[in-house]
């Protein structure tokens, strides 16, 4: 008997509390607050079956309920946004099998083909376990930003390291031919069986160093699938940014 195939589910983390940007999942844009943007731009996604967003924080649950949307309360203790998806996939009725989308909820205008192009290789590979997307850096300053994580991944597509730092290191600056540079945009997909099993691993080695989450599943030996895209995502990082995204917002009307 043919098993039917898996369903896509998109969760979107939403934190009050942050360093630089406090309440940033409730601050308005365009009138609406920013995880609404969020939330319907995602139920623009044909492949998605349902999309769910996953606090800590009451207020936010509050507004989510107040334009309609679904949201799951999780526990306040999460380290990690990765965590508090893990929480939130256990709590929808969903199997083993089925494919998570980790949606940023401070990318308001993220485009809608971003979500198939992070799942889709997951219903053409059963066993991949997880899949993210990466970018081609144009914008020099990139390079050697923190901020913008480097990957370099080998001739299937899985990904050999992220860092902070900028891979492949160009030993002889004189050659004519320059690296091309790859930054890792926050999008993923897991199946649920794996997303419970990775947050359950140890902290990685390198994970430590570099604070980077996706570390850990290649030191644990898993793959990670790298899918490029074209399309880069403004995301939200401090009030002024919140200015940005309504001037592009302002522009497509």
């Amino acid at each position: 008997m043919q098993t039917s195939p898996p369903k896509i589910v998109a969760i979107i983390p939403a934190r009050y509390h942050s360093n630089r940007f406090e309440g940033k999942p409730l601050a308005p844009i365009m009138g609406r607050p920013m995880i609404q943007h969020v939330v319907e731009r995602a139920r623009q996604v044909e492949l998605l079956s349902r999309v769910v967003v996953a606090t800590d924080d009451k207020r936010i649950a509050e507004a989510v309920h107040a334009f309609g949307g679904e949201v799951v309360l999780t526990r306040p203790d999460h380290a990690t946004g990765t965590d508090r998806l893990a929480e939130a996939a256990s709590l929808i009725d969903i199997s083993e099998q089925d494919i998570i989308v980790n949606i940023q909820g401070d990318q308001p205008l993220f485009p809608a083909e971003i979500v198939t192009q992070v799942a889709g290789p997951m219903l053409e590979d059963p066993s991949l376990p997880m899949v993210t997307l990466i970018y081609k850096i144009v914008r020099p300053e990139e390079i050697d930003d923190p901020n913008h994580v480097k990957t370099v991944f080998d001739r299937h597509g899985n990904a050999l390291y992220f860092s902070r730092a900028p891979i492949p290191f160009q030993r002889n600056p004189e050659e004519s031919a320059k690296p091309t540079y790859y930054k890792h945009l926050g999008f993923y997909a897991y199946r649920k069986g794996f997303l419970l099993t990775f947050v359950g691993l140890p902290e990685g080695e390198w994970e430590r160093f570099e604070k980077l989450e996706q570390l850990r599943a290649l030191e644990y030996g898993y793959r990670i699938r790298v899918i490029l895209t074209d399309h880069d995502s403004i995301e939200v990082d401090t009030p002024q940014d919140i200015e940005r995204v309504e001037e592009v917002l302002a522009g497509r009307v």
